[in-house]
């Protein structure tokens, strides 16, 4: 699969610390291999939106959709 990446993702990690950024990209090297891989904790968080949620670190998560052969990154933000 491959990754696709939103505007509003781009903006979102570049303003994020390095220490994040460095994870997310770990993350995503997993999440290109395997939507399985257990340290992501991927699940569908909206059904209707088809919308899914993948840990990046304890306190950060990343938000995507499954388009044809296609991850699409639409969200990285803290997680409460």
């Amino acid at each position: 699969m491959r990754i696709e990446y939103s505007d509003r993702f781009r903006s979102e990690y570049a303003l994020c610390p390095p220490i994040v950024r460095k994870a997310c990209d770990k993350q995503l090297g997993f999440l290109k291999n395997s939507l399985n891989h257990p340290s992501l904790h991927a699940k569908k968080y909206d059904e209707s939106l088809n919308l899914w949620q993948a840990r990046v670190t304890l306190n950060w998560r990343l938000y995507f959709t499954i388009e044809g052969g296609a991850y699409r990154l639409h969200k990285l933000t803290a997680h409460p």
